[in-house]
């Protein structure tokens, strides 16, 4: 059970990353965001921009931006592997700031 488990999950990751590359090519780090971070960090945070390398994904507060920064290098090689050398770094960037 355990190897057909991770048969699934290899051909599931290997048609998201399909998928990314038929993106227009700014667009794909933004899409490999919520696959990348998963479902309960993506329920409270959303990249908003991709610029220059860097990826920005807006967070609700100081907290939610220490911790996610903390996982920055795991995140970034995570969306290298969607979006090669589209990102090479990301900015957590609070909500409120975000939109002035």
């Amino acid at each position: 059970m355990t190897r057909e488990l991770e048969h699934a999950a290899a051909g599931l990751d290997k048609i998201v990353a399909q998928s990314l590359r038929l993106a227009p090519a700014g667009d794909a780090p933004l899409l490999a965001w919520p696959v990348v971070c998963g479902s309960a960090v993506a329920q409270r945070t959303r990249a908003v921009s991709i610029e220059n390398g860097i990826l920005r994904v807006e967070v609700p507060d100081a907290g939610w931006k220490a911790e996610l920064q903390s996982l920055a290098p795991r995140y970034l090689a995570a969306i290298q592997r969607y979006a090669p050398n589209a990102v090479r770094r990301i900015e957590f960037v609070m909500a409120a700031a975000e939109k002035r």
